[in-house]
């Protein structure tokens, strides 16, 4: 990922306005006997009559899109339906929805394998205007001259810290550090962890991080995220030519190297905790980012896209200037010099077995999101997106907290961000099956050793 060009977002010296397929053809019919002749032009017909329907993955901003397609049907004329999968649930919701006469028009890719999924499903997307505007083309999903995927959001994930918080702990007599700046790998965090677990009676807390949700549907961000800081590990260990994800998709096993680094950070949010490991099967994300919001933790793992959800608790207690990012450490030699996850798993895809009707009025949306000012303010302000699109100026980036130390992070020229690469994960299943295995682990009644088999036997089962 070019992230540079990510940076220097300007307006657009030309805009491309190719059609999209179908667009502008008209046909003349006359009655016999009749002297009044019917013209149909595709730019004439009654727009409310073009209902396209767009499949959400992100239920934290379900609320922003409904506010966001009643404009656009105000401005334009056209409804747009929009249904949000169940957190950890698009891809089964995806399969169900596509399997019925109203299907998606708009659906979303996490990248290479899940096109591979739904390549059949995927119209072109090389002549549309959106397409146009995106900065660094060598994002999109393509395949030989084809744009199948258009990424709409550069977003990042970390250690969300509340600044107040740790400013209480650093004025303590006996303080293991006294600024973030000092917390630059995993021994210094578990080591400043440890100590504000041990006072979390003087720090109004119940524990230093969130709970660890281990509730189903809900433990993406420990066998998706936070499994992305290994196995990037690993393969850059083993990229030879080309980028780190495509020696990811080459795998066809791993050695899961550096699991004792994941076991690292999992066992430190596990142990210095908000909840009893016994209780974690029971938890939520919205569980875990209503501790953070209410002052009851210090620390919690998420992304930017955070924010509206800390933002949304009643009774929420941290003040916008306290919240930041710390790097996820595991213990990995350099990591002093690791910055926060960067990348995309968000892909606008077209349903290419709609009408071609539906397939422009669908490009016709996204384009407006991202282009008329509108739907930038919708993309900035509400949905938090770090766009990468020539559409946005300097002063439309987003001004949310989580999203400006996404930027900060990204513009540090002494940091390396981590990509993402967890799109090289076999399948869904495979992080369900590393999920469950986690349970077990942080239950009790599966050893380390266990997870880290169960692990490799299921990568190796879904690539053959």
């Amino acid at each position: 990922m070019k992230i540079k060009k990510l940076l220097a977002m300007t307006i657009a010296t030309a805009v491309i306005a190719s059609a999209f397929v179908g667009c502008g053809s008209s046909t003349t019919e006359k009655t016999e006997g009749d002297s009044t002749t019917k013209t149909e032009d595709s730019e004439n017909t009654d727009k409310s009559a073009t209902e396209i329907y767009f499949l959400n993955f992100k239920p934290e901003i379900a609320e922003v899109y409904d506010k966001i397609v009643a404009d656009y049907e105000s401005e334009t004329g056209v409804k747009v339906k929009v249904q949000t999968a169940a957190s950890g649930t698009y891809e089964q919701t995806l399969k169900s929805e596509m399997a019925k006469s109203d299907a998606p028009t708009i659906f979303q890719l996490n990248g290479p394998v899940g096109y591979q999924s739904w390549k059949d499903y995927c119209a072109d997307l090389k002549d549309t205007e959106l397409y146009s505007h995106l900065l660094d083309k060598t994002m999109a999903i393509t395949s030989e001259e084809g744009v199948y995927g258009i990424p709409y959001a550069v977003e990042g994930y970390g250690i969300i810290y509340n600044d107040a918080i740790m400013q209480k702990y650093f004025a303590l007599d006996g303080a293991k550090v006294k600024s973030m700046d000092e917390i630059n790998n995993f021994n210094k965090l578990k080591e400043v962890a440890d100590d504000m677990q041990s006072k979390k009676d003087e720090l109004g807390i119940k524990g230093v991080f969130a709970s660890t949700s281990m509730s189903s549907g809900n433990a993406w961000r420990w066998e998706t995220h936070l499994a992305n800081l290994p196995f990037y590990y690993e393969f850059k260990d083993n990229t030879t030519a080309g980028t780190v994800l495509e020696t990811g998709l080459e795998a066809n096993t791993v050695e899961f190297k550096y699991a004792d680094n994941y076991k690292n950070i999992y066992d430190l949010y596990t142990t210095d905790s908000t909840t009893e490991k016994g209780l974690l099967s029971a938890k939520t994300v919205d569980d875990s980012m209503a501790e953070f919001a209410l002052g009851q933790c210090a620390m919690v793992q998420n992304g930017n896209w955070a924010w509206s959800q800390i933002n949304g608790v009643d009774g929420n207690t941290v003040k916008e200037e306290d919240i930041k990012f710390l790097p996820i450490y595991t213990g990995v030699s350099g990591e002093e010099n690791q910055g926060i996850c960067v990348g995309t798993e968000n892909y606008f895809a077209i349903n290419s077995k709609v009408s071609e009707e539906k397939q422009k009025a669908s490009a016709e949306f996204i384009n407006w999101l991202f282009t008329s000012d509108t739907g930038k303010k919708y993309v900035s302000n509400d949905l938090g997106f770090i766009a990468p699109f020539d559409s946005f100026e300097e002063s439309e980036k987003p001004s949310d907290p989580l999203s400006k130390e996404v930027l900060r992070w990204m513009e540090d020229s002494n940091i390396s961000s981590v990509p993402w690469i967890f799109q090289s994960f076999p399948s869904q299943n495979f992080k369900d099956t590393f999920a469950a295995s986690l349970l077990e682990y942080v239950q009790g009644s599966k050893e380390w050793s266990d997870v880290v088999t169960t692990v490799k036997d299921t990568w190796a089962a879904e690539k053959q």
